[in-house]
């Protein structure tokens, strides 16, 4: 019998190495760097310029910049990492930052001020939040039914869930990146998980998805791609001649954000929804 295969790579072998159950397959060659909680000016400016060239970033961060300042009472940031959108909530909301125990060695983030948990039961009490912010996590959660469900329970009788996901985004975190959400599927689980008002708004068309998808190659390429010595330096030298390329695409992924078009195609959504009443 022929051999059942395709000649190209199967990457359940690069899942299992990161995972610690294979031993010569390659992890993932390039992880996102860290976001970065703005605690400062030179901080903002930093986040600010972060934001041109990371176009999910800077759509996220429009959004909150327009939704966050509404918060009332107690916010819970539910994956918050750096809590990189912490400066958007007023002084007085009280803000709290939830995140997995496995934080630092999954993604990168230790951050002070943040509660830690491990297991599935969120760290705080039914009803207690106001608002729960929930940003580009979904995606790294295993089972996203019960993970809804749980942040329904810390919500409050009509408090507000605000939660972004990526859609055009590249395989990140391997192996902890298990999903993409489609409007149809995120308000399915939405009002399974006992949500109503599910609102869901894209974050660019094509044009930005174009802009985002050509820019993160350059930069990739700027990185190494995950390759070493003379490899990567060739790599890198191949970026810095495609420096032009990505100031085009740059420009034209913010036009896409700025006229967004078609939603079928596009980077990300934020999706805003209530608690529903107990049955």
């Amino acid at each position: 019998m022929a051999d059942w295969s395709l000649p190209r790579e199967d990457l359940c072998p690069r899942v299992r190495a990161a995972t610690g159950s294979a031993q010569d397959a390659r992890p993932e060659g390039f992880r996102p760097p860290p976001h970065e909680r703005v605690a400062s000016r030179a901080a903002r400016w930093r986040v600010r310029l972060r934001a041109l060239a990371d176009l999910q970033l800077g759509s996220i961060r429009r959004d909150l910049a327009r939704l966050l300042p509404q918060a009332t009472g107690t916010l819970a940031d539910v994956g918050a990492g750096a809590q990189p959108f912490r400066d958007l909530v007023r002084p007085e909301v009280k803000y709290l930052a939830i995140d997995i125990e496995d934080a630092e060695t999954q993604f990168g983030y230790r951050t002070p001020e943040t509660r830690y948990f491990a297991g599935s039961v969120l760290p705080l009490a039914d009803a207690e939040a106001d608002t729960v912010l929930c940003t580009e996590t979904l995606e790294h959660v295993l089972e996203p039914c019960a993970f809804l469900r749980e942040l329904r329970r810390i919500l409050a009788p009509a408090g507000r869930l605000v939660l972004t996901v990526p859609f055009a985004a590249r395989w990140h975190f391997v192996p902890q990146d298990y999903w993409r959400f489609t409007p149809s599927g995120l308000e399915h689980l939405l009002t399974q998980a006992g949500f109503c008002e599910v609102r869901i708004y894209p974050r660019g068309g094509a044009l930005a998805v174009a802009g985002y998808k050509g820019l993160g190659f350059v930069l990739l390429l700027l990185a190494g791609s995950g390759r070493r010595g003379a490899a990567a330096a060739l790599t890198r030298l191949a970026g810095i001649l495609a420096l032009p390329a990505a100031a085009l695409a740059g420009v034209l992924g913010h036009l896409g954000l700025a006229f967004p078009g078609s939603a079928e195609d596009t980077l990300g959504y934020t999706v805003l929804a209530r608690a529903a009443p107990r049955p």
